[in-house]
């Protein structure tokens, strides 16, 4: 009886056994690409969460943690965030540039991407990709030719904070078109032509009818030239007249080939900060706009990705 309840008992495999199983299973899901993909988060994640931890760290060591404080954060009366006036205005340098960027470049984007997107004559494909031109051009050609247009063509602008605003406009228009041209394809043209049916003039059509429904791309690009504009650190040095033109991208730099103190990594984490709140604001707005419609066209949107 004994012998015949043990040759029934299921067999125990150790955890390795299992483990490989798992991963090898030619009938489950693909485990290689879950591996790789959570393999990569941890590599983008950890070296970030470590520098946010020592912004928080009691001493001077960036290396040695030794307890948690909020000194570089307001507490230092000298080399914090908030008493620092180099840090502040750098912080108010980067704020600023960001929301001068959203506020002139997703208009014009919108109205670029609705009239290359409706546009149908000759000419309408080198437009299309000269459209795109910035997003794959090197960032550091861009700016090179930036400073040049605006220190030997256009002198009357010179560099400073102007030249960064019409900079970091320049490169973020194409991702305002990108993502608003996505929301148009996906909605199509059957509901202006049906406003034009009940008589509405192409400008009612597109106030009342078009740019409603474009209102979860245009805040999902917003979020995104914002969360771009805030981190970039090339044009902004390039096109920089130093002293309160410089952003935290700059600042950071600037501070990291000396010896640098916990205080910056205390403003990267506000940076950071900031980035991941816009895009969240965004994401959530974006999910508020379109509430109700169908998953499969509306998770298309933000970002011009599938979420």
């Amino acid at each position: 009886m004994t012998v015949i309840a043990d040759e029934r008992a299921p067999a125990r495999f150790s955890a390795s056994t299992r483990l490989s199983g798992w991963f090898k299973n030619p009938w489950g899901r693909p485990r290689f690409l879950v591996v790789v993909t959570w393999a990569y988060v941890l590599w983008s994640i950890v070296p970030v969460l470590i520098a946010v931890q020592f912004s928080f760290n009691a001493t001077r060591s960036r290396t040695l943690w030794q307890g948690f404080s909020t000194r570089w954060y307001w507490g230092d009366p000298v080399d914090s965030v908030w008493h620092d006036p180099t840090l502040r205005h750098a912080l108010v340098q980067s704020l600023k540039l960001a929301s001068a960027d959203v506020v002139v470049a997703t208009p014009i984007g919108v109205l670029l991407a609705l009239g290359l997107a409706r546009w149908q004559g000759w000419g309408s494909r080198p437009s299309n990709f000269l459209m795109l031109f910035p997003l794959v051009t090197p960032e550091i050609v861009m700016g090179v030719s930036l400073l040049l247009i605006f220190t030997q063509v256009f002198t009357f602008i010179g560099t400073g904070t102007t030249a960064q605003i019409l900079g970091h406009v320049t490169f973020s228009i194409s991702y305002v078109v990108v993502i608003v041209r996505g929301r148009l394809f996906s909605i199509g043209k059957q509901y202006e032509e049906a406003a034009a049916d009940l008589g509405a003039s192409p400008t009612v059509a597109l106030t009342r009818v078009l740019l409603p429904l474009l209102t979860p791309a245009i805040v999902a690009s917003a979020a995104v030239v914002f969360a771009i504009s805030i981190d970039d650190f090339v044009i902004s040095q390039w096109l920089s007249s130093g002293g309160e033109t410089d952003t935290v991208p700059i600042r950071i730099y600037s501070a990291t080939r000396a010896a640098p103190l916990p205080s910056v990594n205390a403003i990267a984490t506000v940076m950071m900060i900031a980035t991941l709140l816009s895009v969240s604001l965004g994401f959530l707005a974006w999910r508020f706009f379109t509430r109700g419609e169908r998953q499969t066209s509306a998770a298309e949107d933000f970002g011009g990705f599938t979420i």
